[in-house]
């Protein structure tokens, strides 16, 4: 049986994963309804966990003690969904797949075939290029949605991931360019990052010590960050 987490850790999980959102966005990253994601906010900002910024870019965040939290609360679930293996083999497969991924990203910004060389700003206009970026895409997705079966079979949390890319591969597909790479949206991009930084919260490993090689898997290179 996988493990299902508990909710409120699951609403503090959103919000280290959004970085600071509003409860409707972390009621859908979550699966929970927003009444209920509005209780827990409520509950972590009692403790301290939590705290509502206002402004032009306002929404909930952790606090300094939230992300010290829980950090402590996403290594006892690991330890008690006792899944740490399939963690990790899960995220040694993801490495194979980041790579080509990202170098997927830097050519839907970017291309390279000028005359010179020079990479230059796509534009668009080329739909065979754009048409043969977005059909390795799906291969990349053929190659991870596997991957998230198996994650989702050991905790369930990861479960929304494989209909989140769906989505945004199925507008993608339809010509809607945003759903790649668009930072405002929930893309292709922005849930593959939020995938990979779901794994590393997991597994407890930083982002400086994945790239310089030093987590125990190769660094990775090439591309726009994930």
């Amino acid at each position: 049986m996988a493990h299902v987490s508990d909710p409120r850790f699951l609403v503090s999980h959103g919000l280290r994963l959004k970085g600071i959102a509003a409860a409707p966005v972390v009621a859908d990253v979550t699966g929970l309804d927003e009444r209920s994601v509005a209780d827990h906010l409520a509950s972590l900002r009692l403790d301290g966990h939590a705290t509502l910024r206002e402004g032009r870019v306002g929404g909930w965040t952790l606090t300094p003690d939230g992300r010290k939290h829980h950090a402590a609360a996403c290594r006892d679930e690991l330890a008690t969904a006792g899944a740490e293996a399939v963690v990790r083999k899960a995220y040694g497969r993801f490495l194979s797949v980041n790579g080509p991924f990202l170098t997927l990203c830097t050519d839907w910004q970017l291309r390279s075939d000028a005359p010179d060389g020079t990479p230059i700003l796509n534009d668009h206009d080329d739909a065979a290029y754009d048409a043969a970026v977005v059909a390795r895409l799906a291969e990349v997705d053929v190659a991870v949605q596997p991957l998230l079966v198996g994650l989702t079979g050991s905790m369930a949390r990861f479960g929304g991931y494989g209909g989140r890319l769906a989505r945004a591969r199925a507008r993608l597909e339809s010509g809607e360019r945003d759903w790649f790479t668009g930072a405002m949206i929930d893309s292709y991009h922005t849930v593959w990052f939020e995938l990979h930084e779901d794994v590393l919260l997991t597994l407890g490993i930083d982002r400086a010590s994945e790239r310089s090689g030093t987590s125990g898997h190769p660094a990775r290179t090439g591309g726009i960050g994930t």
